[in-house]
């Protein structure tokens, strides 16, 4: 397998102006594959906002711009694609809306049914996490193993994601393709350029 690339994932609450700065340094800086435009908000105007800011950050530099959740707006902003949250059930939904060309990807937890059953279903990619102990309340994380198998047996790109510290960056490089970081980079007390500099700097 090759080297994992990095895929970021937005703030859930971000100024769009001045993220839009923020990343674009980011990639200017570092070679990034994709980013997920990840909002707690429920507000489809300020979603719609952020993805033609982000959107235009993002295309300029041939980065594709995937949306959580909102495939029926993904489809209609013309963005690359979606990250689904619930494994493999919205699957065929965001294929249909979305075309051949358009991204799904989908997020199976720690579950190898979900995740193979998402892929099976058309998915792109499908991510485990978190990867760390503790990252949710329940404690439940996606073992080394589960992505050690899945790069062995099934074609279909696997992401790591949740609790991506640069030990597990480093340990997981040979069993995933992309490593997804969010907080991990935005909420490091040296800023996110530095922390992405060293994710990067880790698997290079």
């Amino acid at each position: 397998m090759a080297e994992p690339r990095l895929y970021l994932v937005t703030p859930p609450i971000l100024t769009v102006e001045a993220f839009g700065d923020v990343l674009a340094r980011l990639l200017d800086t570092v070679e990034i594959a994709c980013l997920r435009l990840s909002l707690a908000t429920t507000s489809e105007d300020e979603l719609m906002r952020a993805a033609d800011a982000l959107r235009a950050v993002c295309h300029a530099r041939d980065v594709p711009l995937v949306v959580a959740e909102h495939y029926r707006l993904a489809a209609r902003l013309g963005l690359d694609g979606v990250h689904l949250h619930d494994g493999p059930r919205r699957v065929r939904a965001a294929r249909e809306a979305l075309g051949s060309n358009g991204i799904v990807g989908a997020h199976a937890r720690t579950s190898r049914h979900d995740g193979m059953t998402a892929a099976e279903i058309g998915a792109d990619y499908v991510s485990f996490g978190p990867v760390e102990a503790g990252a949710l309340s329940d404690g439940v994380s996606a073992p080394f193993e589960l992505f050690e198998w899945w790069s062995e047996v099934i074609e279909t790109p696997v992401v790591a994601e949740g609790g991506v510290s640069l030990p597990l960056a480093a340990t997981l490089a040979p069993v995933a393709d992309f490593l997804a970081l969010g907080a991990e980079i935005w909420d490091h007390p040296d800023g996110p350029e530095t922390a992405l500099k060293a994710y990067a700097a880790a698997l290079g």
